[in-house]
């Protein structure tokens, strides 16, 4: 049957918002729209053009931000808690508003999550050049402030023409759409072009379903894995994000049940494995927790399961010390799964999972090593009652605030986090109730991710709890969506801790010699450095400004008794709690290469000189024995 010529006079930007209405995905027969809404910020160089096809068309949810670079994280906030089933785009007009963008689009293409960007341009016809807030460049016409987003986008474009937006469309989606390579896509908008009228091929806007595929391993490559874990006799599984976005928990569950290989979580894959499993150990790595460290340093084959193997998660590679340790790599992403010289399975992780069980039917762990595993479970849960019992001080410990959000939290909440020393404490402490109770973006690890990150969780999940634990640091970076919020009837619960400072560089500037220099939050003192008083910052009357219900808790009980009024409100509630430094959870001997000044007068430096270059000589390789370094 020919396809119907039928044209429609449109906009470009007319055109492109009535695309995107039109985009539906669909995985394992449960379809579902893909764009939940436009975000966004008008200027003069979307306000005629997108923001008039906004407003005509309706649709498409329209929600007004305060800052571009947050309205990114929202919709990295919305997609990860959809599983990348579904995102928001967002316009920015030209110039500082585009270039807000490149914070957030580093952030989502680093943590494979879709988002679309669209910042209005430069005009195409260029005969009114330089527009206000044009770059211009003496080696070409065609540069504008856009292209600072090529190398942070998984596809860029241009379009000059309102015919190209015909074939651009068709590719973002492929890319946003696609479970390996997807990320942040740019569509850089000149602001004539928004606005000129094109006839648009009607099928242009008919209803269009992509289908995500789980894509299914080489069956020789399968072969192996299954005979490589049935030989290991100290077999570990690292769970990453690509176990949750696969929707493949329940097949690791079983897999880890049925053969009692014991489970690290990355920070993208915690709560892949529910806490109360007996095969779970917890987070892993640098972050991770004395258990699951133990057990990785002895294991002699690493079965990573949608992960990228970030520095965090091997320790800088000195995380597994077996002379004999092997690879087998699950992931949909060729990149990852070649990692490591392992047996590469280049495919969907539930799909595989489900393929791997009857491979592995009646194979168990030896009996001394799940032993090893129960008892060094029990050890950590020891240490956890340790680390969060009432110290005695009045002020509570950065672990007691997690207990109190944990139980505040119950099995449904979500906590959001992104900076600082709560990513660590967290992925040691958290009890993941599921797989979308724990949100933390490590991937970029971005100082003021959390409040907007937080936002777009809940919008897409309305009926959770969501607590947002974020430090006065992140906080001053970006907490003016706490107005987004009060805008849009969102309730969040914010957990500000104020530490005076950046308390994670801080620490690890003493770890270093460098005894936390520049990382306090102080005046300039009488004798020229910033050793002065605390800046006296009040975090309480400033939420309130920005419309927000805010309180101050003093102890731990005052905190949990904040919690708990908490939940009655409507409205977006900060809660302010002081910390004791004094009392941080430990690494657990495990080691981050971060470079030490090589010569220094400061002693303190020498000192952690020489102690890096001792701990470097554990980075491995893993394509070999341990390389010393030259």
């Amino acid at each position: 049957m020919e396809r119907s010529r039928q044209t429609t006079r449109l906009t470009t930007a007319q055109a492109l918002v009535g695309y995107l209405r039109a985009q539906h995905v669909e995985r394992d027969g449960v379809e579902r729209p893909f764009f939940a809404g436009c975000l966004g910020i008008f200027g003069h160089g979307n306000v005629a053009g997108i923001g008039q096809a906004l407003q005509q068309g309706g649709e498409l949810r329209y929600i007004p931000m305060r800052n571009e670079q947050a309205m990114v994280h929202t919709a990295v906030g919305y997609a990860r808690m959809k599983n990348r089933m579904a995102t928001f785009a967002c316009t920015s007009s030209i110039g500082p508003g585009a270039t807000n963008l490149v914070t957030g689009a580093a952030l989502a293409t680093i943590n494979r999550v879709p988002v679309l960007l669209l910042p209005g341009d430069i005009f195409a016809r260029r005969n009114v050049g330089p527009v206000l807030q044009q770059l211009e460049s003496e080696r070409s016409r065609d540069v504008s402030v856009n292209d600072c987003l090529r190398p942070v986008s998984r596809y860029w474009d241009r379009i000059n023409r309102p015919d190209q937006l015909t074939w651009a469309l068709p590719e973002a989606m492929r890319v946003l759409t696609s479970p390996a390579d997807t990320g942040a896509v740019t569509l850089a908008l000149p602001q004539d072009v928004q606005a000129e009228a094109h006839d648009y091929p009607a099928g242009l806007f008919e209803k269009r379903v992509w289908h995500i595929p789980r894509q299914r391993a080489d069956r020789v490559a399968l072969a192996r894995a299954a005979a490589l874990i049935r030989a290991a006799r100290r077999p570990l599984i690292v769970a990453g994000g690509g176990v949750i976005y696969s929707e493949a928990c329940a097949e690791l569950a079983r897999l880890a049940g049925r053969t009692g290989i014991p489970v690290g979580e990355t920070q993208a894959g915690k709560g892949a494995l529910g806490a109360d499993h007996p095969c779970c150990l917890g987070g892993i790595g640098v972050t991770g927790t004395a258990c699951a460290n133990a057990i990785a340093e002895g294991a002699d084959l690493v079965i990573g399961i949608g992960t990228r193997y970030s520095d965090f998660t091997t320790a800088s590679k000195t995380a597994f010390q077996h002379p004999g340790l092997r690879f087998v790599n699950i992931n949909v992403a060729e990149l990852d799964a070649h990692k490591h010289g392992g047996v590469s399975l280049v495919a969907d992780a539930r799909a595989t999972l489900e393929e791997l069980a009857p491979l592995l039917e009646g194979h168990r762990v030896p009996v001394a090593y799940a032993e090893e595993i129960t008892r060094r479970r029990g050890e950590w849960e020891a240490e956890l009652a340790r680390l969060t019992a009432p110290g005695a001080k009045e002020l509570p410990s950065q672990a007691e605030v997690i207990a109190a959000l944990g139980a505040a939290a119950g099995p449904t909440g979500v906590v959001v986090n992104a900076a600082g020393s709560a990513p660590g404490d967290l992925h040691k402490l958290w009890r993941s109730g599921d797989s979308k109770s724990y949100h933390v973006e490590y991937g970029y690890s971005c100082m003021g991710y959390e409040i907007p990150g937080g936002l777009g969780i809940k919008l897409a999940a309305p009926e959770r709890e969501v607590f947002v634990l974020i430090g006065d640091g992140s906080y001053l970076m970006m907490s003016q969506d706490l107005v987004t919020c009060v805008q849009e009837g969102i309730k969040l619960t914010v957990v500000l801790v104020d530490n005076h400072g950046y308390a994670s560089i801080g620490s690890l500037s003493r770890s270093l010699g460098s005894g936390g220099f520049g990382t306090a939050l102080r005046g300039r003192g009488s004798d020229g450095t910033l050793a002065g008083e605390v800046l006296p910052v009040d975090f309480v009357m400033n939420a309130r400004s920005l419309g927000a219900v805010a309180r101050r808790a003093r102890t731990a009980r005052e905190l949990r008794q904040a919690l708990a009024e908490a939940r009655d409100e409507r409205r977006p509630t900060v809660i302010v709690v002081e910390t004791d430094p004094e009392r941080r959870v430990p690494a657990y001997d495990t080691w981050w290469d971060v470079p030490v000044a090589e010569v220094s007068e400061m002693a303190s430096v020498r000192r952690a000189r020489a102690a890096f270059e001792e701990a470097a000589r554990r980075e491995r390789c893993y394509h070999g024995e341990p390389q010393a370094r030259s």
